[in-house]
């Protein structure tokens, strides 16, 4: 499993309001932008913004960080030999397949493979 891309997740109240800032900062228009479980989401140079109400984004607040893999059927080997367990996934999301960990240690990531 090989990282392509780690993604700083910003929690906000409003999309709509957040992207201009960070479009002036990075450059670069949103180049993803959903609906996932009751939260919209866009994707916008190195960061991932979750947008949604305090309850809505409640069960996403625990993840610190996004990393794009090219395989996330290597993330068993990782677990395996390094510590660490699924706390939810794989999952089919709008862009693909995700899991959530939390690692030996404590820090929980969202790994995403993008397909297409």
């Amino acid at each position: 499993m090989k990282v392509l891309a780690t993604l700083a997740r910003l929690y906000v109240d409003d999309l709509d309001a957040a992207l201009p800032a960070l479009r002036a900062l990075t450059g670069e228009d949103a180049r993803t932008r959903f609906h996932h479980r009751g939260v919209e989401v866009a994707g916008i140079g190195g960061f991932l913004v979750v947008a949604g109400s305090e309850e809505a984004l409640a069960p996403f607040r625990a993840t610190q960080s996004t990393v794009l893999v090219d395989d996330l059927d290597g993330l068993p080997a990782l677990l395996r030999e390094h510590g660490g367990e699924i706390v939810d996934g794989p999952n089919q999301v709008p862009t693909g397949r995700n899991a959530t960990v939390r690692h030996t240690g404590g820090v929980v990531l969202e790994y995403v493979e993008h397909f297409g």
